[in-house]
């Protein structure tokens, strides 16, 4: 007669495994603004400044404009930037394409141009021009268009509107 080998339940395997493994694996979490938090593992990096490039020809600078409005590292701009430039970049004037790059390149946080385009936050003066008048007009969404992401590239091979 064989002896008769008792294997444990697989949730049970699974349940040791966890209890044992758990304390190995490094946690992940948000902290948030924790009142606990001293900051001092915060590293900021700073930014280069903003240059303007009055050499650029307009081409170059509506296609760079293009790709700046669609990476922006924060979905809301993302959406909300290329959507604006596929409507507005090929009927700005090289002045306003000059706006416009100061407008999304010299602010630090992105999420400063979401607030003011959505005027959550008064725009400074120093923004405050009529392409984020356009912008913020754009933002109110006055015909009620699906914005749920950004826009194919197909469109850059189609004539101007």
């Amino acid at each position: 007669v064989s002896p008769q080998i008792s294997f444990p339940s697989k949730s049970r395997l699974c349940s040791l495994r966890r209890h044992l493994l758990w304390p190995l694996i490094p946690q992940r979490g948000y902290r948030g603004d924790s009142p606990t938090d001293s900051g001092k593992d915060v590293l900021e990096i700073p930014l280069p400044p903003w240059q303007e490039r009055p050499d650029e020809p307009v081409d170059t600078k509506r296609a760079r404009l293009l790709y700046e409005s669609r990476k922006r590292g924060m979905l809301e701009n993302c959406i909300l930037l290329s959507l604006f430039a596929k409507e507005n970049l090929a009927h700005m004037s090289e002045e306003q394409l000059n706006r416009y790059d100061r407008l999304i390149n010299e602010p630090s946080n992105d999420w400063d141009i979401y607030y003011w385009a959505t005027e959550a936050k008064p725009t400074p003066t120093e923004f405050d021009t009529d392409v984020m008048a356009m912008l913020r007009e754009f933002a109110k969404n006055r015909n009620r268009e699906q914005r749920l992401r950004q826009p194919d590239l197909e469109y850059l091979f189609e004539p101007p509107r």
